[in-house]
């Protein structure tokens, strides 16, 4: 689990090909790699990797086909920045939200404007997660703990503030760019919950218009 605090920004080092999965090597020079040991996890740009191999300033990584697929990880270069945290711990303040480190679905920012100190971006989630997305709720952005401050349709906003933005990878982020995107934990447990005995049933993936009608949610 992770907090959505991003500890420092790391930078892609070197990407091995290792048949359909990848071996990534992490610059961390600004992360204590001291506390950190091998198999412990650490989010990067808000993808869950188990540290395989560290030194004093770098970690290696395996990506499996699966992440590679649902996130923006498979697109790193040698040279991309990424934003990274160490997974937390009973003593760590909770700063942000709690996150998981699995990976959604990947949204595009769709506008970018400056709002007094701050900028404001506008990103377009996969349709399917709209639904999860609130206002005045949370959402996690390249591993970035965000508060949603409006939204249309699957369309949010984000107001940033200086630090965010000079701390994580926002700052080079534009119209265009696709991001990962990890709803809030309580959300997507929910819509599993209403489902009820329903849930084990095959095929049974989601709540739709049919269930809520069913149910007294809609007319």
């Amino acid at each position: 689990m992770f907090t959505g605090i991003i500890q420092c920004v790391g930078k892609i080092a070197a990407v091995h090909s290792k048949g359909q999965d990848l071996r990534l090597k992490i610059e961390a020079a600004d992360l204590d790699m001291a506390n950190v040991s091998l198999g412990d996890s650490i989010a990067t740009s808000g993808v869950c990797l188990t540290v395989i191999e560290k030194g004093k300033n770098y970690f290696m990584a395996d990506v499996s086909k699966e992440s590679l697929l649902r996130t923006t990880l498979g697109k790193l270069r040698v040279g991309t920045q990424v934003n990274l945290e160490t997974a937390l711990t009973l003593g760590t303040p909770l700063g942000g939200h709690l996150v998981s480190g699995h990976v959604d679905g990947v949204g595009e920012v769709v506008n970018r404007w400056d709002e007094g100190r701050s900028v404001r971006f506008q990103i377009k989630a996969p349709d399917a997660l709209a639904k999860y997305i609130s206002e005045k709720g949370s959402v996690c952005v390249d591993g970035i703990s965000l508060t949603v401050n409006a939204v249309d349709g699957a369309v949010f906003d984000l107001n940033i503030v200086p630090h965010t933005m000079q701390m994580t990878t926002m700052k080079d982020f534009v119209v265009g760019s696709q991001v990962n995107l990890e709803v809030d934990l309580i959300a997507r447990y929910l819509e599993r919950l209403l489902l009820g005995d329903r849930a084990a049933q095959p095929g049974k993936k989601g709540i739709d218009e049919a269930f809520l009608a069913a149910h007294g949610f809609i007319k």
